[in-house]
């Protein structure tokens, strides 16, 4: 939820429970009573919100300003591709083999890897090439054809499975990695990790308040901040739990050990056989590639098509030309949005006939979440109403960051740093909880390594300059 210091138990109140110079003296907060376990580990986890908001803020801002941006990206995609990607509606639309003639005679280079039939009437057909010279070896080149004419529209870079062009493709990749590659990557799983423990942090530390500590009509300075900062992290917190948990899934080094724990519980998702004349188990591989020319091979790809439209797979979809002399066909829909399309089917390129069948409907309930989670988390699931609520997410979350490192201003009463909550706080924590709850946070720190090895940095730190500073005052002392 919030991202830089919270207060103390008394509102206006520095750690020592002394008011702020900007606001009247509060009456103290009821101390709470000090059998339950809640008393020591307030401190605690106010100590873990300040410094875990003020060190990992400027990540999440990052990752919050490119997150709205990639949001609204759809949308700008759709006007600024407009040429490229819809045509006037007509009335009988050519077969497939000759949109990808069409294209071909255009754009002769590189291999046909997929072809993706217009899916509406105003929409283009996509034929998607790999290993044309200048574009990225990761990405294809897609060549846009007009279904009713076969005119070629233009061509574009396209990268990933939701077919994302230039303009969503570069905020993507800022978004995920900032144009750093591999090790890019890490910012963002650093992100993802700590929001939700700064998330809940706070909301377990506004929930603890006196009730009329918690308004902010009629409030000023610190206290509005506060009570800004608070209110809408509250309402904003299932939000950012989701999206940390869904941006975890694919993350660098938390993604494998979710892939891993996902697995061990029956909840891969399951592959089709592309094997020529293959079936069998869903133990396969997806085609990747295909072998040149026009993508054409056997029977063709319009008769690969009207196959797998008598299995009922309908638009979109996307044609997988063969990816050796032993494979299949492979046709899969490609619909994330609600609701989700993503049958797939194997037809033999000899004979035209479906060797594998592979259903949505029969994959695992965990990969279906999975898959769920993702197309909510990057605003395709739920169309413009997921994007507008992401965009919100985001603006709220950059709204937290700046109020938190206000008040963290405010704590130390315009001094160039705010006073940090002071340490010593977990030496307060009866045995009890504390060892559970070092386990549990040894366990999750083992499974998402950028929270556990930030965290036991912190403390070594933390535990260094204490005594340091312990050494200083008995010298002083002395």
């Amino acid at each position: 939820m919030s991202t830089a210091p919270s207060t103390s138990p008394a509102s206006g109140s520095d750690p020592a429970g002394e008011p702020s110079s900007d606001e009247a003296p509060q009456p103290a907060a009821p101390a709470p009573s000090s059998r339950g376990p809640w008393a020591p580990l307030r401190p605690l986890v106010l100590r873990l919100h300040f410094y875990a908001g003020v060190l990992v803020a400027p990540f999440l801002l990052v990752a919050a300003v490119t997150g709205f941006l990639y949001a609204g990206a759809f949308q700008a995609e759709r006007i600024v591709y407009a040429h490229e990607t819809t045509v006037p509606a007509g009335d009988t639309k050519l077969p497939v083999s000759r949109q990808v003639a069409a294209a071909r005679e255009a754009h002769p280079e590189g291999t046909v890897t997929a072809v993706r039939p217009s899916p509406a009437d105003d929409a283009t057909t996509r034929v998607l090439l790999s290993g044309v010279k200048g574009v990225d070896p990761t990405h294809s080149l897609a060549v846009f054809v007009d279904p009713y004419t076969g005119e070629v529209r233009g061509a574009l870079e396209q990268y990933g499975s939701t077919g994302a062009l230039p303009l969503r493709t570069w905020i993507d990749e800022f978004h995920r990695d900032l144009h750093l590659g591999e090790n890019g990557r890490l910012y963002s799983e650093l992100a993802a990790s700590w929001l939700w423990v700064i998330a809940g942090g706070g909301v377990v530390l506004w929930f603890s308040r006196r009730r009329a500590l918690r308004k902010v009509r009629g409030t000023s300075g610190r206290r509005r901040t506060l009570g800004l900062h608070g209110t809408v992290g509250v309402w904003a917190a299932a939000g950012f739990f989701f999206l940390s948990a869904t941006g975890l899934t694919w993350s660098q080094y938390a993604g494998a050990n979710i892939d891993e724990l996902r697995t061990s519980l029956g909840g891969a998702t399951p592959s089709l056989s592309v094997a020529a004349g293959g079936g069998g188990e869903h133990a396969g591989h997806d085609a990747a590639s295909g072998t040149g020319g026009n993508g054409e091979h056997g029977v063709g790809l319009d008769k690969v098509l009207s196959a797998a439209r008598a299995e009922g797979l309908g638009d979109p979809v996307e044609i997988v030309p063969p990816a050796d002399a032993e494979s299949a066909y492979v046709v899969k829909q490609v619909q994330r949005s609600w609701p989700t399309k993503q049958d797939s089917v194997a037809i033999d390129p000899a004979t035209g006939e479906v060797t594998d069948v592979l259903r949505f409907a029969d994959h695992p309930v965990l990969a279906k979440l999975t898959r769920w989670g993702i197309d909510l988390h990057t605003g395709v699931l739920f169309g413009l109403a997921n994007q507008i609520l992401l965009m919100a997410l985001a603006l709220s979350l950059v709204l937290l960051i700046l109020w938190g490192y206000r008040m963290w201003w405010q704590r130390g009463r315009g001094s160039a740093f705010g006073r940090p909550v002071p340490r010593g706080a977990w030496a307060q924590v009866p045995p009890y909880v504390l060892v559970p709850l070092l386990a549990v946070i040894a366990v999750l720190g083992y499974f998402v390594p950028l929270l556990g090895i930030p965290l036991a940095a912190f403390l070594v730190v933390d535990v260094v300059l204490g005594e340091i500073a312990h050494r200083r005052g008995r010298r002083a002392a002395a």
